[in-house]
């Protein structure tokens, strides 16, 4: 046996904990999972059943856990794992999937399919055996901060931007504030405007908040890749530069994936609890709507939709918060058939976005998206996920649509009264 393929199998075994040996021991193979799975549903392909997708773990687990799986290996007849399976399975965990949890969601025995196949992805990215783009992502967030290759330089001539639009001081590293405020990569390289949106708020909401030059980046390639340490790390470095400036919140931008691994994993990644809040920023612009300290005036009236991502709405229940903001801005207002906690994924969340090698997949897997949108027949997709506006505009272009996408800070900053009550 290699050593590749040795330290990928261990750290599998390693993965095979309480929760796993009773999924794999309740699961009865009914494919359920499958009809919830846009890659499945766009492909017909069998191999994108989302059960399947698990079955390295599952392999090890029935041949060193159950008792026909011993039986076999003592009896020397059960075929023993290669380099070659954990190959193959890259690709079904890499590129057809992208972790949005609607699978767990109809398994009928509880399994949660999304969290073992991350368990899987843990034990590839050991191994080796993971895309190069992911790879290469997750190389620059460590050496540089960012996996887009985003340095402060580029995050300084953006709030100089922003600075001049706007007439506004962006705060960077203040001591004491109550807020730092992250920012993923593509709202630094693709949608900018977010951060000016964020600026017009928080002067708006009288808001006390900083951004750090030591920790500003909020995207997690490490939970993308599947490599806990690295995930570790880049929870940490959010975390030193919090507590370096003795804030009470951290925010989590428009980013899906990015709260996951702040809110919901990262205390786990580090091994202790957080001495601040971890806040998304829409909970945090309801709260400020819910206090009377978000005052806007004006209503959008194009048709417009919600694209709820998956990370945020479905595995992390920010459900009522954007439509709490939503809905008081746009007269023509409309839900997708499937929305809130079924909504269908976009197709590029859990690193696949960053996976050149699928692009073809990706693209065929917005197909769900489309379907959901065109029945609609609306103007404007609205979301609060910088990748899933980035991969839906991707997939309006390749599909001649004729409908905007527009993230939700956004529209709060454009009707924002002229100066807040007191």
């Amino acid at each position: 046996m290699s050593e590749r393929l040795e330290r990928g199998l261990e750290t599998l075994r390693g993965e095979i904990d309480g929760k796993v040996k009773s999924f794999f021991s309740s699961c009865v193979r009914c494919g359920i999972c499958a009809e919830a799975c846009l890659f499945y549903t766009e492909t017909n392909d069998p191999r994108y059943t989302p059960i399947y997708k698990t079955e390295p773990l599952r392999k090890l687990w029935q041949k060193e856990y159950s008792f026909w799986g011993k039986l076999s290996s003592t009896l020397g007849i059960s075929k023993p794992m290669t380099e070659a399976d954990l190959a193959d399975w890259e690709e079904l965990v890499y590129d057809g999937c992208s972790m949005c949890g609607r699978c767990s969601m109809v398994c009928p025995v509880g399994v949660d399919i999304s969290m073992v196949i991350f368990k899987v992805k843990h034990g590839l990215a050991k191994a080796g055996f993971s895309p190069e783009g992911l790879v290469g992502a997750t190389q620059r967030a460590i050496d540089i901060g960012s996996p887009m290759g985003i340095t402060m330089k580029a995050v300084r001539a953006t709030i100089k931007h922003v600075e001049a639009n706007t007439g506004l001081k962006v705060p960077l590293d203040v001591e004491g504030a109550d807020y730092l405020a992250l920012l993923s990569s593509n709202e630094i390289a693709l949608y900018p405007e977010y951060l000016e949106s964020i600026t017009k708020i928080f002067d708006h909401a009288g808001v006390s908040w900083t951004l750090s030059s030591e920790a500003y980046e909020a995207t997690n390639s490490g939970l993308q890749i599947g490599n806990k340490k690295v995930a570790g790390q880049l929870v940490q470095r959010v975390v030193d530069g919090a507590e370096k400036l003795k804030v009470k919140n951290v925010i989590s931008p428009e980013c899906g994936h990015a709260y996951t691994a702040l809110r919901w994993e990262g205390p786990n990644f580090i091994g202790k609890a957080y001495p601040f809040r971890v806040v998304h920023i829409l909970e945090l612009l309801d709260e400020l709507r819910d206090a009377g300290r978000l005052v806007t005036t004006g209503m959008e009236h194009e048709r417009l939709t919600f694209h709820d991502p998956c990370s945020i709405v479905r595995r992390g229940g920010i459900m009522a918060q954007p439509r709490n903001l939503l809905q008081p801005l746009a007269e023509n207002f409309v839900e997708m058939a499937d929305h809130g906690a079924m909504n269908w994924c976009c197709g590029g969340g859990g690193g696949v976005s960053s996976n050149e090698r699928a692009e073809e997949l990706k693209l065929t897997a917005f197909n769900k998206k489309k379907s959901q949108i065109d029945a609609l027949n609306v103007d404007a997709v609205v979301t609060a996920c910088s990748n899933c506006r980035m991969v839906m505009e991707e997939g309006v272009e390749v599909n001649e649509m004729e409908v905007e996408l527009l993230g939700l800070t956004e529209i709060i900053a454009e009707h924002l009264v002229e100066k807040r009550p007191e």
